[in-house]
This record gives C-alpha cells, structure tokens and sequence, in this order.
C-alpha cells in the first residue's frame, strides 16, 4: 500500500485546471466584513466523484467560502459558478450538511431527511421511499418514527446526512459535520462518507479542522493562509483505497502528509 502526495504552488492560472467534469467553479472570491477582510482573490474548482477539504488555521474563512457557496451570504466579488450558471442565492442544486445539525424538532426522522423532497413537492409517497433509502445508507434504519431529542447527537448528525442526499443535489457542502461527535462515531463517519463519495458520485466540499482527517477522506486538500484567506497550497494525497482504515493510519507515507500539513499550519502561526 503506497501514498502519494503532490502539492500545487498558490498561484496558478485557473483556466489550466479546468476539467471536463468541473461542477462548481470559484471565480476570484473576495470577501470582507466591513474593515475585515475574510477572504481574498480565490480562485478554484471542484470536480465531480471528487471530495475537496478546505483547511486552514482558525478564522481564515473556510466556512465562509462554504457558505459563498452555497448561496447563503454574497461574496464582496468575484462569482461563484455551477453547471455553467452563476450563483445568485441558494438552489436546488447544493445541498448544505451544518455542523449544528438544523433539524426541525418537531419533526420525526423520516419527515426531517424528506423535508427537502417535500418543500419540492415530490409525493408523499415517493419522498417516504427514498428518505428510507438514505436513512438506511446513514445506519438509522429503525428509527424513522423517532424526533430528535430521542437521538444520540452522532445519530443526529447522520439524519442530517441523509437529509442533504435525499435531495439528489449536485453538490454536497459539509461544514465540520463530525465535529460534535466522539472519535469512534468520527471515524465511523469517515468510512461512511468515503463509501457515499464512491457510490453517489457527487461533488463533496468538505470544512474541517481535523489534519488527519482531511488526509484520510479527501482526494484534494486546499490549504488557506490566515486571514485574508487565500490559496496557499493545494495537496493530493492519493490515499490507496485498498487498504484497510487502520493500515492506512499508520502507513508512512500518510504521517508524512500529516506532518506537511501541520507544518505548514504551524509556520502560518509563527
């Protein structure tokens, strides 16, 4: 078992990266919060069947671009584009996991991970048939009928899950979804969003805090200087699949990518 890692200089020409199977691009996003400046000239893109992490140090806009994204807040410039369309506010096309879970309480399992359906106005019926088929995907097979306060929060988490899949978005935006959760519901996690990037051949952005965890899950790392945030680094670790969960933990060459990383996180701290 062998993995690899290659590094992309900070300045590139975004026209040289663009692939047939880009979904979402990112034309030079700049963001500021009145006298704070958030992010700066971010110019990226993101193919499909492929999960990208955003990582940085704290407070360099990760989540922001995530929400630019998304739809949920504008950019100060630049534009976002999906599909050949530029992004005006949210749409059916992106779906958003939040770290906090968003569940409406007052809702079972099933109606929470078909609410998306249902505000599309699929039937009652066929929304019920595939929220079952997502929430058995995330491992809550069983518990349709519970309300949230009746779950574990690793369990919440994972109607939330289902809940963005459910949709059949495009484009699934995850903002530190494991983050609430102990570190062997959090690994569990990994395996599971690992399986669903092969079978659903989405495209998955990713937010976390967690180096090693962006190693293990992702096929490219985009690594943000402090605030501004700004491209620094992009990282493939090309991870080998094949291998166990465990094997690859302790393979070598997956430390060294971890050790890179933090390095460079830890200069930017200095």
């Amino acid at each position: 078992m062998t993995i690899q890692a290659s590094t992309a200089a900070a300045q590139f020409d975004p026209e040289s990266v663009t692939t047939d199977d880009s979904v979402v691009r990112v034309e030079g996003i700049c963001k500021r919060y009145g006298a704070v400046e958030a992010l700066r000239g971010i110019d990226l893109q993101f193919e499909r069947g492929k999960l990208t992490t955003l990582l940085g140090p704290s407070g360099c806009g990760k989540t922001t671009l995530l929400k630019i994204i998304a739809g949920l807040i504008p950019a100060t410039s630049g534009q976002i584009v999906i599909n050949d369309r530029v992004v005006t506010g949210p749409g059916p096309e992106r779906a958003f996991v939040f770290q906090d879970f968003a569940l409406m309480p007052w809702a079972t399992v099933l109606r929470n991970v078909g609410f998306g359906l249902e505000l599309k106005g699929v039937a009652e019926g066929e929304r019920n048939r595939i929220a079952r088929n997502y929430i058995e995907q995330v491992g809550l097979q069983g518990f349709e009928d519970k309300f949230p306060h009746e779950l574990s929060g690793g369990m919440r988490q994972r109607v939330g899950i289902a809940r963005a899949f459910a949709v059949n978005a495009d484009v699934l935006l995850l903002d530190e979804p494991f983050s609430a959760v102990d570190e062997q519901n959090r690994r569990k996690f990994q395996e599971d969003l690992l399986r669903l990037v092969e079978i659903e051949r989405k495209t998955f952005i990713f937010v976390t805090h967690s180096i090693e965890e962006a190693v293990y899950v992702s096929d490219r790392i985009v690594l943000l200087s402090p605030r501004p945030g700004r491209l620094a680094r992009i990282i493939e670790p090309r991870i080998d699949r094949s291998a166990s969960p465990d094997e690859i933990r302790r393979d070598a060459a997956y430390l060294d990518v971890v050790e890179d990383i933090w390095q460079s996180l830890r200069h930017y701290a200095e």
